[in-house]
């Protein structure tokens, strides 16, 4: 990973996709730097797109209330758009679909729970619309890493797609991923194929679930935090803040605006 400082021609990048927790957000928290942060990102004409594992309640609420375009919820699973005052909500399956797959899901969950000490239910599972969210260091005593890969492991072998985050381990029936999804919205909303477009975009994140855009964007960025995961990151970022967590998305900021 290089040096955020030798990330070139940053002035000319633009739009940002980012993770929320851990990237946007210090230890839970959206400060008022990382919240001023986009701010004059959007400000500047930047296109601000979150891409998360956090629920649909959550992205509901952002994608009406934050300065952003539009948001990539639960790893993939949807965007949701608000234009005009109106909430676009696009789903990768129908409804009838989703709510087969929760009963799924919901007994998978259990199962999990009790095979693994200390894990808990997320405790926004109830406002989710089709993954499973497990979790091993937000609102339970943190678990060490390998029992996050474990419970991911128990994932997979029930059948679901799984991913680790820096709080949760999600799993989700369907081949989907927070790329597969990016580029979806790019072709429907913006009209762009991201494929041919993507050199004049940035994504920032810190966790082994930001790996498909850690490979896929030429301008990646970790924040400082990512070391933790270092040795489960699948692909890694191309350049690294200084500055850990909402600290390192300001600093990004502030260098696509050229303001260092």
């Amino acid at each position: 990973m290089k040096p955020l400082a030798q990330l070139k021609e940053a002035g000319r990048i633009r739009g940002l996709l980012f993770d929320i927790d851990e990237t946007l957000t210090t230890e839970g928290k959206l400060s008022a730097q990382a919240y001023s942060a986009m701010e004059r990102l959007s400000r500047a004409g930047r296109l601000l797109i979150p891409v998360t594992g956090r629920p649909a309640g959550w992205c509901d609420h952002i994608a009406r209330m934050w300065p952003v375009d539009a948001v990539i919820g639960e790893n993939g699973a949807f965007y949701f758009r608000c234009a005009r005052g109106r909430l676009l909500k696009r789903f990768r399956d129908d409804e009838p679909t989703r709510a087969a797959k929760r009963e799924r899901l919901a007994e998978i969950g259990r199962r999990i729970v009790a095979q693994v000490p200390g894990c808990a239910l997320a405790a926004d599972q109830r406002y989710r619309e089709t993954d499973l969210a497990i979790d091993y260091c937000e609102d339970v005593a943190p678990l060490p890493l390998e029992t996050a890969e474990r419970i991911a492991a128990l994932m997979r072998a029930a059948g679901l797609s799984a991913k680790i985050s820096s709080i949760h381990v999600n799993g989700w029936f369907g081949g989907y991923d927070k790329r597969a999804t990016a580029q979806l919205l790019f072709a429907e909303v913006f009209e762009l194929d991201l494929d041919r477009v993507q050199h004049e975009y940035a994504f920032a994140g810190d966790s082994p679930n930001d790996a498909p855009l850690f490979s896929y964007f030429d301008r990646s960025v970790g924040v400082a935090n990512v070391a933790r995961f270092a040795a489960q990151l699948a692909a890694a970022p191309k350049y690294v803040t200084r500055g850990a967590a909402g600290a390192g998305f300001a600093e990004l900021a502030a260098h696509l605006l050229e303001e260092a």
